[in-house]
């Protein structure tokens, strides 16, 4: 079945940007405040000795399946629903999202001066089906001294992204480095979530 709307299950200012840049219909399925089944969120703990491509996929597998959940409670139009996750690893070390400004400096100086691993799972369910892909990618900071990174982290940029930064914004600078998908660094793979779109029967109309 073809499909002409999607459903983000994300809070993501980013991930929408993305999909608007190539053109998806998308309405945005959160949790409203007290709405049942607002304990269904995600905890994102690593299982004990859990791969971190393996994590980062079950958190989008999650996140789609409780979307659409959330669909059906709010008996809203069935359409397909997409959700990613974005991690972090260095040394075998999962960085999600700083909690404190002071964990934030923390991760950005274990960032300074080397190469990490970004990962963003996708994933979509449209109730019947789920399906999922992982992008990998590499960035490499240069050395950053301890004024930058105090002011980067007293712009508040990090506070809501993985691994205290945003490739997008002000960090930019920080970047020697990437090999791989910009847009998957950014949380949404553009590439592969126009593949899993088309499994789920939204079609992209190509550029003339």
């Amino acid at each position: 079945m073809m499909a002409s709307k999607i459903y983000l299950a994300s809070r993501s200012p980013r991930r929408r940007e993305l999909l608007r840049q190539i053109g998806v219909h998308f309405d945005l399925l959160v949790f409203r405040s007290g709405e049942r089944g607002e304990d269904a969120d995600v905890d994102e703990t690593p299982y004990p000795d859990e791969e971190v491509a393996r994590y980062v996929e079950r958190l989008a597998l999650t996140k789609a399946d409780a979307g659409f959940k959330r669909l059906r409670w709010r008996h809203l139009p069935p359409q397909p629903v997409l959700a990613a996750d974005t991690t972090l690893e260095l040394d075998g070390e999962i960085i999600g999202k700083p909690g404190s400004p002071e964990e934030a400096r923390t991760i950005l100086h274990k960032l300074s001066g080397r190469t990490h691993t970004v990962l963003t799972a996708i994933a979509m369910s449209d109730g019947e089906r789920t399906r999922s892909a992982v992008n990998v990618n590499s960035v490499r900071f240069r050395t950053l001294d301890d004024d930058e990174i105090r002011h980067y982290v007293a712009s508040g940029e990090p506070m809501d992204k993985a691994g205290a930064y945003g490739i997008q914004g002000k960090a930019a600078i920080f970047v020697e480095e990437i090999r791989g998908s910009y847009s998957g660094i950014m949380g949404l793979p553009l590439f592969e979530t126009a593949q899993l779109l088309d499994t789920f029967g939204y079609r992209l109309h190509p550029i003339r």
